[in-house]
Formats: structure tokens, sequence, C-alpha cells
């Protein structure tokens, strides 16, 4: 069970949004443009060149748009730690190339997107009480759930075992611990509280849309095979941190020897191996695959699977009536006692209609327009 679900209280929001689907044209023909696209980018664009001062300040003022080429190919996806069944059996997979964002959605980028067009998120709407009258009256209010570790009392939500967890009235993407904080100081910081069905209308929107699970774990590899992390098979190679995680005493003393004890700018760390900011650590990712915990033993009957889509719907058997999709990366709370799962190949799930403050998302394109210009689409919610 997700630490902050239970089925006592599933947040689901009363109007419910239409799902977005961009239709692919034909994957050959997409496939040959963006090879004659990227046949004509200058090699800096393709590999950009890393300077070191740049990973811990990244300050151009267009990086929230800038996307990299990931040309596809085969590996093993999965992970094989014991404590990840449903990443198991490790399996090969073919992914076609497409373009990824180079780093995770931000605030400043998120804030773009509602000036544009008064989306209002998940989290800032309210629930009907007719259709939830077994909730208290304050889980019926706009808010989310924060992390609150020293938290004595507050509403009960149902999930002893992880009693960090708590509601806030008021918490959204704009007020992350709820009205009296705001986004002055974290326009870089990756957007949180936006549940998937918030990232997809902001994927519409930019005429992008969000990735695959294999190819988020294609992409996060970095050309690395089998290896536990996104940067190879040392933690702390060098005694340097690759990533923002958990030093210390989970979940009530965070050392911050990473130089964070919480949420970080994006790119505040290295990249990988493609270039690719924030792959391990600091947020989970959203990925558009609907989870089911056997879905890697149906993939594994063949050879190698060719670019797979995820599972036709979701099941999970600890909440078998919530909606859920994959989550992949780790975040900023993950220390090897709480959280092992910063493997690239490990996965966890999120109910699609509800945001966390340890989550967040990029995209992805397989239409080379898309990535030289950012066009912006939306159609208005109501």
């Amino acid at each position: 069970m997700s630490p902050w679900f239970s089925k006592k209280y599933v947040l689901i929001p009363s109007i419910l949004i239409s799902g977005i689907f961009i239709a692919a044209a034909s994957r050959v023909s997409y496939q040959n443009s963006m090879r004659a696209v990227a046949a004509t980018l200058p090699e800096e664009i393709l590999q950009p060149q890393l300077n070191e001062k740049e990973l811990y300040s990244p300050v151009n003022p267009d990086f929230g748009q800038s996307m990299i080429w990931i040309q596809g190919g085969d590996f093993w996806m999965g992970d094989e730690n014991p404590e990840v069944l449903d990443a198991q059996p490790v399996h090969k997979v073919h992914v076609d190339g497409f373009w990824m964002d180079q780093y995770l959605v931000t605030n400043r980028d998120f804030t773009e997107f509602v000036n544009d067009t008064g989306y209002v998120t998940v989290a800032e709407r309210s629930l009907d009480p007719k259709e939830y009258p077994d909730l208290p009256r304050e889980l019926l209010e706009p808010g989310a759930i924060i992390f609150s570790p020293s938290q004595q009392s507050g509403t009960d939500l149902g999930v002893t075992e992880s009693p960090w967890w708590r509601w806030q009235k008021g918490a959204n993407w704009q007020h992350p611990e709820g009205p009296q904080s705001d986004l002055r100081g974290r326009e870089l910081f990756p957007v949180i509280h936006v549940s998937y069905s918030d990232a997809e209308a902001y994927a519409q929107w930019r005429g992008k849309r969000l990735p695959t699970e294999a190819e988020w774990e294609f992409a996060a590899r970095g050309g690395l095979e089998k290896q536990p992390y996104t940067w190879g098979r040392e933690f702390q190679p060098q005694g340097r941190f690759m990533a923002n995680t958990w030093q210390g005493h989970f979940p009530y003393n965070n050392s911050g020897e990473d130089g964070f004890t919480g949420l970080s700018p994006v790119g505040s760390f290295p990249p990988n191996g493609y270039g690719l900011y924030d792959m391990t650590g600091n947020v989970w990712q959203w990925v558009s695959d609907w989870y089911r915990p056997n879905y890697y033993r149906q993939l594994s009957r063949k050879s190698v699977t060719m670019n797979p889509q995820g599972p036709q719907a979701s099941y999970d058997p600890h909440e078998p009536g919530v909606k859920k999709r994959v989550q992949k990366g780790g975040s900023y709370l993950c220390t090897d006692v709480y959280c092992s799962r910063l493997n690239p190949g490990a996965r966890r799930k999120g109910d699609i209609w509800s945001g966390s403050p340890q989550v967040g998302f990029r995209l992805v394109t397989s239409e080379p327009i898309n990535a030289m210009n950012s066009q912006k689409h939306f159609s208005q919610r109501p």
C-alpha cells in the first residue's frame, strides 16, 4: 500500500477529467523523420558538453524546454533486488528512439501553463459531500498530503504504518506545505502535488506526452546495463553524492550531507550518460503505464518485447478499486532503510487522481517538430 493512501480515504475528484490521448502516426515514418532531424542538429545539442560549473546552477532561461535525443535500442528491463518483486523477472526490451526532457518540469514551467490556460489541479478542487458522505469535512476541501514527521495529531488518514504523512488543507503545487507557503525561491524546483491527470493536461498543452515505463528506464540507464544506479555501481563514487536522497535517521533527521534536506532545484546533481538530470532521487516521476504487479512476468515470455506500452488496465491487489500508474526513479525521501527503489529498474505505483509532495514528471515526444518547437495545445477542462 502506498504510504499515504488507504481504502478508507481514496481521494477522487467529483469532476473527472477525460483521458488525454495523442494519436501517433506511423512509427516507421516518425523514426525516419526523427533520424533525419537528428542528423541536421549540432553535436552539442545531441550530446551537450556538460560543464562542471553548470551542474549546480541551471541558469539558462530556456533550459526547461531542452530535450535530448535518445537513440533507442535493446536493454534488460527490471530489477533483481528481492525487495522489488513487481519489477521481476528482468527481461529484454526494445524501444525506438524518442526525445526526452533534459530536466524535470519545474514550478516555473507549470506556472506558465496555468497562467496560459487557467487550469486548476486536482488538489485545488473540492469534493462533493454527497459523493463522499463518510469523509471528514476537512478532507472534502482542497488540500493535499504533506510530509510531516513531527506531527503528533491531525486528521486520521488510516495509514498507521506511516505516521509522517498528514492531510494539509490548502496544500497544492503553488503552496507546497499549505497556505502559509509559496513558490518564492522555488521557481526551479520540480513541480509537486500534481496528479497523473494534471501531468497529462500539461503534456497536451506542450504537445508532448508522458514516457512509457520502458522509455523512461532505457533513458534513465544512460547506456549502462544492469547497474544498480543511473551512474554505475557505487552509490557515492569517490565519496560524491550523485542524487538528492535522504541521509540520516528516517523520517526524523535528514543530515543534508548531499547539500539538501528537502527538494532541490532541477539539475543540482550530475546528469546520467545521456545528459539527463534527476533520473534518480529528488522526486518520483509519473510514467504512462498502468500498474500491475505481475506485468513483467507476461513480458518475459518473449525473447524481446518491442516498445511495451503497459498493461491494458490497472490492478493493485492491496487496493483493487483504485486506478494506478507506475512511478519511477525514487525521491529525496528514499533511504536504504525506508525506500530501496533508487535502482532505475525499480518501480512503485500511484493513484492517478492524487498528487504527492515527492512526485513530479518529465515529458517525451516521438514527433521531431515538438522537440524543436514547444508547441502548446490545450483543451479547457470543466
